[in-house]
């Protein structure tokens, strides 16, 4: 399709957005194994230049909401315990947008993100 799943500019990496697709290009049925893959996917990307996701400084989360006017507790409760698990004590700027369809069927949940690398990293 023409893009890159990363770039790195110097310390800065910027993702596009990633969804809890498997390697066969296939969704799982359980909205929570989607997110997490997601999550799993981001942090594969974040691997080819170099970056963790203990790097990540922004995230923007597009969702198919579960209800009118909600993206749902689902959604919320597990991008919160992806966070804590895959970056610890630091929390990331985060954006959690509703969306009415994403780039593939049967995607409900896809992650773009913000890197710096330095930044991150222990002294």
């Amino acid at each position: 399709m023409h893009y890159h799943q990363a770039v790195r500019i110097g310390n800065r990496v910027e993702t596009s957005g990633q969804g809890g697709w498997d390697d066969d290009w296939q969704f799982p049925d359980s909205l929570e194994d989607e997110i997490v893959r997601a999550f799993d996917n981001v942090e594969r990307t974040l691997a080819t230049a170099g970056a963790t996701w203990r790097d990540v400084v922004h995230v923007n989360s597009y969702h198919l909401p579960e209800a009118d006017g909600f993206i749902g507790e689902t959604h919320n409760r597990v991008m919160v315990e992806q966070f804590r698990k895959r970056m610890g004590d630091r929390a990331p700027i985060w954006t959690e947008t509703g969306v009415p369809a994403l780039g593939a069927p049967g995607m409900r949940v896809e992650i773009r993100v913000t890197a710096i690398v330095e930044a991150a990293r222990p002294r």
